[in-house]
């Protein structure tokens, strides 16, 4: 099966498989996002359609690869820059949803992210997840970045092995807040891994 995918650049049609791929690897702090986000009758999986869709953000298409088999979208990856916070920017007293705190506070200035990654489930254990993160890493070596990062639940014991086996390791940890949409409990944790 690994023989028969490739990867490519995401395209503008592909938003509605990203969005159902992204869902798959949030663990459904996505669906706790659009669901907060959606217009009266739009659903959540519509909400993270059209924020893929858009071009002028870090959630766009534009960040994806997706993984194909035989034309059809079977994986993606979704990793992008984050930023150093400008001092300038924001008001430090403003409020950030308690529920998504956490993972806000574990973002790494400077790093290049690896926002979501998944594959349908019929596609995994073919070595797939580990050329996506083989992807991420000639892409931030490209863009001049020394590391990687990725938040990743400490419950979610299959994803953390991955990522300890291709060399990352854990460097900070903060408490999942609960909520009913979101799988796991515990500890949401920051792993990083050098650029190589």
């Amino acid at each position: 099966m690994e023989a028969q995918t490739r990867f490519r650049s995401a395209r503008k049609e592909d938003c509605r498989t990203i969005a159902e791929l992204y869902r798959i690897s949030s663990d459904g702090v996505a669906d706790y996002i659009w669901r907060g986000l959606a217009e009266p009758g739009e659903e959540p999986i519509e909400v993270g359609e059209r924020r893929y869709a858009r071009e002028d953000t870090v959630f766009s298409y534009r960040n994806c690869t997706v993984a194909e088999r035989r034309d059809e979208v079977t994986g993606m990856l979704v990793a992008f820059p984050v930023e150093q916070p400008d001092s300038n920017e924001g008001d430090p007293d403003e409020e950030v949803d308690p529920v998504l705190k956490p993972y806000s506070e574990l973002e790494q200035p400077g790093s290049f992210y690896i926002c979501g990654m998944a594959l349908f489930p019929e596609y995994r254990g073919n070595g797939l997840g580990t050329r996506m993160l083989e992807l991420a890493q000639q892409q931030a070596y490209q863009r001049g970045f020394d590391e990687l990062s990725l938040i990743v639940f400490e419950q979610n014991a299959g994803a953390k092995r991955l990522y300890e086996r291709y060399g990352f390791r854990e460097v900070d940890r903060r408490p999942v807040v609960p909520h009913e949409l979101i799988r796991y409990t515990g500890d949401a944790l920051l792993m990083i891994a050098g650029v190589r």
